[in-house]
């Protein structure tokens, strides 16, 4: 889950880090660091668990969802 992915899931479901924060039992410093691309792989994974589980579908490059959702091409496309 890249940062820019983690920002769009939570705009996506109305969450801000503090909210986030509570329902994935971390502090929301810890979600501040993830926005800036410095957390934990093992913070990141759980994150995308959480967002997963609140109906959140992750896709790479390529990929397509099972619903109506948003995707950010490559600059330079």
């Amino acid at each position: 889950m890249t940062p820019e992915q983690f920002k769009m899931a939570k705009s996506a479901m109305g969450l801000s880090n503090p909210e986030l924060a509570e329902i994935a039992g971390l502090h929301r410093n810890t979600l501040n660091k993830v926005d800036k691309g410095e957390g934990k792989s093992s913070t990141i994974q759980h994150l995308r668990l959480v967002l997963e589980a609140q109906g959140i579908q992750f896709l790479d490059s390529g990929e397509v969802a099972t619903g109506p959702g948003v995707a950010v091409k490559n600059k330079g496309q």
